[in-house]
């Protein structure tokens, strides 16, 4: 893993290392702190302003933190964080150019375990961090081969995890839309999309980076099954506007007040991510049962 930040602007710098040592001053369990996502990734925004939906808009990159400790309870070091987020929040000159700061809090020896069994989330954060502290007293487990009934396991967890999630938004988007609330409902529906085709990604691949567009994540998994096609057709131009409705409704759905959905829009929507739905269970179901016949 890398470890040096001298890429960072002098005031990136500087958050970092109060963050790190306000860290080590009040947890003392601390064995690892790592920076990943986009400032770990170089492409980070310092602040970006724009007008935007009639307002001005402020953007600013995440600080994402994980920060791995040992003998000490989940609970007490997650309060531990909240409390320097907050000693971080009090302490900013200008909160509109302040990058927001946000901890994940990890057991060593689950990490690892982690680390061993290949999960996405942590093999990236891995692949891309960069060590901000290590106490020397442990090493980064480096992922094994999984027999297939690991790997069937790793896709039941994905799928249940995911497919649950996709089905909480489709519902969430049905009582938006009996309340008329259509851009709502399109945003959920947007979501419930995202988290069936995470589904399938992850019990085929069981890797998964994030991915809000539409485009690019019915992209990815059509591969797997020609049905797929049949959900969102872009043969006519209607249907290529009600892609491109339920595509933008990540953003526009939430924060443009000029964005239009009607009820037609709705009724044609949920029914394509009603479809969505059940081949992502069959696709996904066919796939866990194919691991175990492997594995027998």
């Amino acid at each position: 893993m890398k470890k040096s930040i001298s890429y960072l602007p002098p005031a990136n710098q500087a958050d970092l290392n109060y963050i790190v040592s306000t860290i080590l001053s009040r947890l003392k369990q601390t064995e690892m702190i790592i920076l990943f996502g986009s400032f770990a990734r170089n492409n980070f925004v310092v602040y970006d302003e724009k007008e935007e939906f009639g307002k001005t808009q402020f953007y600013v990159s995440d600080y994402d933190i994980l920060v791995v400790t040992s003998g000490i309870l989940d609970s007490s070091a997650g309060k531990t964080l909240d409390n320097i987020t907050d000693m971080y929040y009090n302490k900013a000159k200008d909160p509109d150019r302040q990058p927001p700061l946000q901890f994940i809090n990890e057991n060593i020896k689950k990490l690892n375990q982690d680390l061993k069994e290949g999960r996405y989330f942590y093999t990236q954060i891995k692949q891309e961090g960069i060590i901000l502290y290590d106490s020397g007293k442990h090493k980064l487990a480096r992922r094994r081969k999984l027999n297939f009934e690991e790997i069937k396991k790793q896709a039941e967890e994905y799928f249940k995890e995911k497919f649950k999630k996709g089905d909480q938004f489709l519902f969430l988007a049905k009582s938006a839309y009996e309340k008329g609330f259509y851009p709502m409902s399109s945003f959920q529906l947007h979501q419930a999309c995202e988290n069936y085709y995470y589904a399938i990604r992850l019990v085929y691949t069981q890797k998964n980076n994030k991915q809000h567009n539409l485009t690019k994540l019915s992209a990815s998994v059509r591969k797997y099954s020609k049905d797929l096609m049949k959900v969102f057709p872009r043969d006519t131009p209607e249907e290529i506007r009600l892609f491109n409705l339920v595509k933008a409704a990540y953003v526009d759905g939430r924060y443009n007040p000029n964005f239009i959905v009607t009820k037609e829009d709705i009724d044609a929507l949920i029914p394509k991510v009603e479809l969505l739905r059940n081949l992502t269970k069959r696709i996904c179901e066919d796939k866990i049962r194919e691991y175990d016949n492997i594995n027998d």
